[in-house]
């Protein structure tokens, strides 16, 4: 989806473990959402922020992190050294977040897609969905926008529209209008959307179908595209379908790998797909940590950094942490304090931000800072449940 890291921007396991391990990790069984009156958990810790709250004539700093606040309505302006700065109504909901080189974030909420000036700190639009997505909620299930992209060019915005108990629908917004000017047919739960460098494709990553979408536009160059041909999904279940609906091993996040297009997509912290979208086929890569993976991103040299929320199985499984993997298939593992969901990554490589927000139950209200050189991590107050991260 995609967020934006710097300036460019997941033990095969037997029916039974799959389903005691759904008291132990999140993110990827069945559950219920959360009526859209409801509050978050009264047992859960939330962020307030400083009393030296920037005003928002006070143009946002360079290197500032944008975090999208699934657990309220909000985003969360993050200051990387000291915390929290600011916070911006957006609707409900809020998961996945795109940042243009203009400085406008696209947010997907539950409601719509949110338009944020990054520069004041202030929401200048709300786009609704064209897609009926049912009664407004919250929780891990609901209706509404989860991964979202921009086009190269910034001239269109692309977000996965969740539809309950449906299959999912990608929006084409034009940026400029703000307003939808195409939809796709995708399928279930659209966690992430990725764009080809050329901007002639989108790819959409359907959690629940295990499958990656394919859909083709027209020139960037074009105010209003339209996919070329035929959506093409694509089976990505290096463990299979078995299970279906309550599987744990399915595909969830996905990285553009800037030196030749293909999609990575991390599985399990034991395997990486690296998908060739122009062909369908794809080869599995070993991976070591040995953890449920979600989120990712790759950096222009080809090194990419995968999310591990925690184990599966916690008699077999190992705990949260960040994989850095350089192009060459080396891994450096590095640990983490309790279930994350996304991550960026400063634009001198040297800083990563991963987000401790998550859908379901284990999640905490900030963000680990990781030193990509000596692998220290510390712990940063944010909004409530940030999934979502750009670094501005």
């Amino acid at each position: 989806m995609k967020r934006r890291a710097a300036a460019a921007r997941r033990v095969v396991l037997t029916a039974t473990s799959a389903v005691l391990a759904g008291a132990v990790l999140a993110g990827c069984g069945t559950g219920d959402d959360v009526p859209a009156s409801a509050t978050t958990d009264p047992a859960r810790p939330t962020t307030t922020l400083p009393a030296t709250t920037l005003p928002t004539t006070t143009k946002t700093p360079e290197g500032t992190l944008l975090v999208a606040d699934f657990g309220s309505d909000t985003v969360t302006f993050v200051d990387p050294d000291k915390g929290p700065i600011d916070s911006v109504q957006v609707g409900k909901a809020p998961y996945g977040l795109a940042v243009g080189e203009d400085g406008r974030a696209w947010v997907a909420t539950a409601e719509g897609v949110a338009v944020v000036d990054t520069a004041v700190r202030k929401r200048v639009d709300r786009i609704p969905y064209e897609t009926e997505t049912g009664p407004v909620t919250t929780g891990e299930y609901r209706g509404g926008g989860m991964g979202i992209a921009l086009a190269p060019d910034g001239r269109h915005v692309y977000v996965g529209v969740n539809v309950p108990d449906g299959n999912g629908v990608l929006e084409v917004i034009d940026a400029d209008e703000r307003e939808v000017t195409d939809t796709v047919p995708v399928g279930r739960r659209p966690f992430d959307v990725d764009v080809s460098k050329d901007g002639h494709e989108v790819y959409a990553t359907d959690h629940d179908s295990f499958d990656v979408t394919v859909v083709r536009a027209d020139s960037p160059k074009s105010k209003k595209p339209r996919p070329k041909s035929k959506p093409r999904r694509i089976e990505v279940a290096p463990y299979g379908t078995e299970g279906g609906l309550g599987s744990w091993l399915k595909p969830h996040y996905t990285a553009v790998r800037p030196a030749d297009g293909k999609l990575l997509l991390p599985f399990e912290g034991e395997k990486l797909v690296v998908l060739d979208p122009r062909t369908g086929e794809y080869d599995v890569e070993k991976m070591t940590a040995n953890t449920h993976q979600h989120g990712v991103t790759v950096t222009d040299d080809g090194t990419l950094y995968a999310v591990g929320t925690g184990p599966i199985d916690p008699d077999a499984d190992e705990g949260p942490s960040l994989t850095v993997r350089a192009k060459d298939g080396k891994e450096r593992v590095i640990p983490l304090d309790g279930p994350h969901e996304d991550v960026a990554v400063s634009e001198d490589g040297r800083t990563a931000y991963v987000t401790g927000g998550f859908t379901r139950d284990g999640y905490w209200n900030g963000i680990s800072v990781v030193d990509t050189a000596d692998g220290s991590v510390r712990r940063l107050p944010a909004g409530e449940r940030p999934l979502g991260i750009a670094v501005l």
